[in-house]
């Protein structure tokens, strides 16, 4: 009997392999399609040829841990102990899946707001807990009478995403404000805070839990080096939380990967010293802001993008199709993968928008908006 009969194959890997299929240009998966900065090549070389290749520590190689801990400081002005309260991880979900089985409990309730990423339901479930699935606004910014509604005294967690995939939203002040006032009043209730795209904000910067010292004795914050260095294939990220949570992580860590790939670490620990994560934003809003001038001259009723590499579009105005018609139409007559926003939801509420990935070459985004302004 299955643990997860309601989970089936993925809308990432359904769209990538329908745009193998059909040769199309894939807009879906979230993942950039430019070379990796070439001293990043050069330093992993130089490791391959050194004694490295057997287990490092299980939180990691604690100068990486290091360098993490400064990079904290550095961007938000947090201190967090590298020894206890960091841990790197083999990607953000693998993270995400530790944190939640460690800290969930047989039916404990797991706010998740929707549109949400795909992986969290299915860890909570594997954990007995209950998932709580609260849709945000319209506008895709976080609705707070209902979250206030929804929480109680079985409430054990809250999952926040900031900057926000699918959507690109990014919260406010007055959003960490409201939050704040809530877990005053339910005190055992655990953030679980993925922010695996922290450094690309565009107009408003980012504000991370780490910007909020009430939060940080009860908030697991998750990072995605893959994300922050155009290197997701790599599935390395790490997570931050205080000592008395980090143990109860660590524990399912250790049983489910114990280390992570040495040389990666290795790498990345001499590469966080010449690359500049702050400038992060800048490159991706060059991109966001020549997609969005392309997309003008297509039917597409773009939102706003204050954060990550995606880019929602309506189509509403023009289709009918549900979403999932839509996206597999844009494939076999277009030739342009993208990503439906209904599998974000639960039970798949169509809301006629779709996901485009901008993260990808000029040439491809050329070729992309040339191909949509035919619809």
């Amino acid at each position: 009997m299955s643990k997860l009969p309601n989970i089936s194959t993925s809308i990432f890997t359904t769209m990538s392999q329908m745009a193998n299929e059909y040769q199309a240009i894939n807009l879906s998966q979230g993942f950039p399609n430019f070379p990796v900065d070439q001293k990043l090549k050069d330093i992993v070389i130089k490791w391959t040829q050194e004694e490295i290749h057997q287990y490092l520590p299980m939180s990691g190689y604690p100068s990486l841990l290091e360098k993490i801990a400064k990079l904290t400081q550095d961007s938000y002005q947090r201190k967090v102990n590298p020894s206890t309260e960091i841990l790197i991880t083999a990607g953000a979900t693998q993270g995400i899946f530790a944190a939640i089985q460690a800290l969930v409990h047989t039916n404990d309730e797991v706010i998740i707001l929707d549109p949400s990423f795909d992986s969290y339901e299915p860890s909570v479930l594997l954990g007995k807990g209950k998932p709580i699935r609260l849709e945000l606004n319209e506008d895709f910014t976080p609705n707070w009478e209902a979250i206030a509604a929804a929480m109680n005294s079985n409430t054990k967690m809250i999952i926040t995403n900031n900057p926000h995939n699918p959507t690109g939203k990014i919260w406010t002040e007055n959003d960490f404000n409201q939050l704040e006032l809530l877990l005053d009043l339910y005190p055992n209730v655990i953030v679980l805070s993925d922010e695996v795209y922290e450094y690309i904000t565009f107009e408003n910067k980012h504000i991370s839990a780490h910007h909020r010292p009430k939060l940080w004795n009860r908030t697991v914050c998750v990072s995605s080096f893959g994300k922050s260095l155009h290197i997701t294939g790599w599935r390395i990220g790490y997570v931050v939380a205080p000592e008395s949570l980090m143990i109860e992580i660590k524990k399912v860590h250790q049983s489910l990967i114990f280390s992570i790939n040495s040389i990666a670490q290795y790498a990345i620990n001499d590469y966080i010293d010449v690359v500049k994560v702050s400038e992060l934003g800048n490159f991706y809003q060059q991109k966001r802001d020549f997609f969005r001038s392309l997309m003008q001259e297509t039917k597409f009723e773009l939102f706003p993008c204050e954060g990550t590499y995606f880019q929602v579009a309506s189509y509403g105005h023009f289709s009918n199709e549900n979403d999932l018609d839509f996206v597999k139409k844009l494939v076999t007559d277009f030739g342009v993968a993208t990503i439906p926003l209904s599998p974000f939801y639960d039970k798949g509420k169509d809301v006629k928008c779709i996901r485009f990935c901008f993260a990808k070459d000029d040439e491809t985004l050329i070729k992309s908006a040339e191909r949509l302004m035919k619809l």
